[in-house]
């Protein structure tokens, strides 16, 4: 205990903290997209368990790879080499990897998962009497409650190893990392209804949010090949492209009220008329 306590009389480890804990939720982000799009077209009574469940086994998933740290690190080392050198590309292009570890081929495999699905997704919105899936009353395609677990946890694999990883890099001390994680994972679950609710009573975020996936898709196999994006201009892009649509709701909502009131308007101006 007095460890534990020692640790947090470092003002360094307290900036770390704070600094692992906003990148966790940040990381989480994502997460929690992929869990409340997905919630979303299970029948009603299902959704909150569903993201209940998803949120749980990302939180189990992250403290497993906690406690096996050591086996976690040796996912680094690589477990084999093309052979041949990387060559640079055009100028001002990088250069790819040809030795892969078993977090490359994880991060190559769940960004290809989160291409497929989210453009399974996008055309399932489009279009979703042509999907054959059992369509809800607002029209929407639903899943299975343990095919859309499935996929969850699919997912919540590649996302726990990716944000274990970033919080191994960030401090050397387990109970920082900890702490993160639980504090991550806690804003999720906060997060997780209002957030489902709100993309799924606007169709457009909806959109919004698979083109973040494909994003991220992109990221994590690019990721896995060598080449490393940033996560500040991932994120950055991300906000911007939320900034429009939150601009783009307000002024819908504001077109609304206005069409309402004159509607109001001209209903109160035809009564006495009729009444004449």
């Amino acid at each position: 205990m007095d460890a534990f306590f020692a640790i947090f009389a470092d003002p360094a480890n307290w900036a770390a903290l704070i600094t692992l804990i906003v990148l966790e939720v940040v990381l989480g982000i994502d997460n929690l997209i992929f869990i409340s799009i997905l919630s979303n077209r299970l029948p009603e009574g299902e959704r909150q368990i569903a993201r209940r469940v998803g949120i749980g086994l990302a939180l189990g998933l992250r403290l497993a790879l906690l406690s096996a740290i050591a086996w976690l690190v040796g996912l680094t080392a690589t477990v084999f080499d093309l052979g041949i050198a990387g060559t640079p590309g055009p100028t001002g292009l990088p250069s790819f990897e040809t030795a892969f570890s078993w977090r490359d081929l994880i991060l190559v495999a769940g960004g290809l998962f989160l291409i497929w699905k989210a453009t399974t997704e996008i055309h399932h919105s489009l279009d979703p009497e042509d999907s054959g899936e059992v369509l809800d009353k607002h029209g929407a395609g639903q899943l299975t409650f343990s095919a859309a677990i499935v996929q969850i946890l699919l997912l919540d694999m590649v996302f726990s190893i990716d944000s274990i990883l970033t919080a191994v890099g960030m401090v050397d001390e387990l109970a920082l990392m900890v702490i993160a994680v639980l504090f991550a994972v806690a804003v999720m679950l906060v997060a997780a209804d209002p957030l489902a609710e709100f993309i799924r009573r606007n169709p457009t975020v909806v959109m919004l949010a698979l083109g973040f996936l494909l994003m991220i898709g992109v990221v994590l196999i690019a990721d896995g090949f060598g080449v490393h994006v940033p996560k500040g201009y991932v994120y950055t892009a991300m906000a911007f492209s939320a900034g429009v649509e939150t601009l783009n709701i307000i002024a819908r909502r504001r077109r609304e009220r206005t069409r309402a009131a004159a509607g109001a308007l001209s209903a109160g101006a035809t009564t006495p008329m009729r009444e004449q």
